[in-house]
């Protein structure tokens, strides 16, 4: 199998058990969870960026503009995981599985939008598809699917700022988590000094998972990487399905979430959007590629 292929599905794998990794921490505050993960991120990216010598090439091209773009960016990661693994540990894991399936559609929005980027035809159904779908969900719900749709936008505009940043996914992560670090040291610093602190209190294996959060961070965006070099994008626009598919799974069949018959209407409708999606892409990418073949 190729090898970008497998390092597509390891990065989407991890990141679709990472239910289980915050379930493990389920006594410790998603506050102080979210801190450490910036912390400890930090921490093992700068060593990784240290053994490759390359904080010379991210200073060298650091301006200001581009520390605020972090700045920002850097601010939306730590809502999105604060909300996730909110979302994990309070028992919402199903919901938290439809901001990842519906985030493809929300970039697609967000891109028409801010980029200027115009969709083919066809490409409006499964937009237009996925809206009905989270309406249906909301009047079902009795509330707007505000877990789903906080991670599908904190995401989806996390995306957009790092089309416009131009470091590569390591060096980005590293400037992500420099400009929030001293906000969260000082948080998890705070807790400790008023006795609210987890770090040292809970058990040995909790402790570990928290300092392993940069690690478990790191690993699925290098693997993402190194994919995403190797195969085309269409290729790893379908891989990315696998992550909430995992999620949802782990939500439903482990931790017995609740799946209603509406629940599944509105999922259904969501499904099909990006079946639609998926395969007009699939179909416009061969139709491309069979055009340049027939160019050169």
């Amino acid at each position: 199998m190729n090898k970008g292929i497998l390092y597509g599905i390891a990065a989407y794998a991890i990141w679709g058990v990472f239910p289980v990794y915050w379930k493990f921490l389920q006594g410790v505050p998603a506050l102080q969870i979210m801190t450490h993960r910036i912390v400890w991120s930090f921490i093992f990216v700068s060593i990784l960026v240290s053994l490759r010598h390359g904080w010379k090439d991210i200073f060298g091209r650091l301006t200001r503009r581009m520390v605020l773009l972090y700045l920002l960016a850097g601010c939306l990661l730590a809502v999105n995981w604060l909300v996730y693994i909110y979302s994990v540990n309070a028992g919402f894991i199903v919901e938290s599985s439809l901001g990842y399936f519906i985030n493809p559609l929300v970039n697609v929005l967000l891109g028409v939008i801010f980029l200027r980027e115009r969709l083919r035809p066809l490409q409006w159904v499964p937009v237009g598809l996925a809206g009905v779908g989270v309406l249906y969900l909301t009047i079902s719900y009795g509330h707007l699917p505000w877990i789903a749709l906080a991670l599908a936008f904190s995401f989806g505009f996390y995306g957009l700022l790092k089309k416009l940043a131009p470091l590569g996914s390591l060096p980005g992560l590293t400037v992500e988590t420099a400009v929030i670090f001293l906000p969260a040291l000082g948080y998890l610093l705070a807790m400790e000094f008023t006795g609210s602190g987890s770090f040292g209190h809970v058990d040995l294996l909790q402790n570990t998972l928290l300092v392993l959060t940069g690690v478990v961070t790191a690993v699925p965006l290098l693997f993402f990487a190194e994919g995403a070099r190797r195969i085309p994008l269409a290729m790893m626009g379908l891989l990315q399905y696998l992550a909430p598919t995992l999620q949802f799974l782990f939500g439903v069949l482990v931790y017995g979430e609740p799946f209603t018959p509406q629940r599944m209407v509105g999922f259904s409708i969501i499904w099909l959007a990006l079946l639609l999606y998926s395969v007009e892409g699939l179909v416009e990418h061969r139709r491309a590629l069979h055009a340049a073949l027939a160019e050169g």
